[in-house]
């Protein structure tokens, strides 16, 4: 199985952006394993702390180069994304030249009770985020409307359409991961 390092760009214990995962993890199950950071753990950026880096950040770095891809869900604020993903963003981007980042598979979805469904914010997100050197999946996109009900707390789908959908998504995630992702390791088998 694959592991997906995940960052929910809400910090909220009811977000939907982090429920929209949960869901993707669950029918994901068997083929992705979906590791969360917690993104309020991280302290503010700043250069001068490479002295003494904080254990947050250096094991938010360790978590990205063990993950074979990398799923961002984004909230969308004030038509951009919080700056809670692009603090870990940057993070995990440095010291300069040691990005954790270079050349990860990732996916950005995005859900929202309103209806434009984060498509701005994710919009501004994915045009940086190949400066950090991330493969981003185009299609399908996820600008999810997350109406009252659609998913249980128990993470169930409620609308065969809205399933067929987020299966497909999972698929296609799945299949890009192989593509672009970290070659697979060969073991050398002993001749006998």
């Amino acid at each position: 199985m694959k592991n997906v390092v995940v960052l929910v760009g809400s910090l909220s214990a009811t977000s939907v952006n982090r429920k929209l995962a949960r869901t993707l993890e669950k029918l994901a199950a068997g083929r992705l394993v979906f590791d969360f950071v917690d993104l309020g753990a991280l302290p503010h950026y700043d250069n001068d702390l490479w002295a003494n880096p904080p254990a947050a950040v250096l094991d938010l770095k360790a978590r990205v180069e063990a993950a074979d891809g990398v799923l961002i869900a984004t909230p969308e604020y004030n038509r951009s994304f919080p700056g809670v993903l692009k603090n870990a963003m940057d993070w995990a981007s440095r010291p300069y030249a040691q990005s954790s980042w270079m050349h990860l598979p990732a996916a950005v979805i995005g859900a929202t009770p309103g209806a434009t469904g984060t498509a701005a914010g994710q919009g501004h997100l994915r045009s940086i985020l190949p400066v950090y050197g991330l493969l981003v999946m185009g299609q399908p996109e996820v600008y999810f409307n997350m109406k009252p009900g659609l998913i249980t707390d128990e993470l169930e789908i409620t609308d065969d359409t809205t399933a067929g959908f987020l299966n497909g998504w999972v698929d296609t995630f799945v299949a890009f991961i192989d593509r672009h992702g970290k070659p697979a390791k060969i073991e050398a088998v002993a001749a006998e």
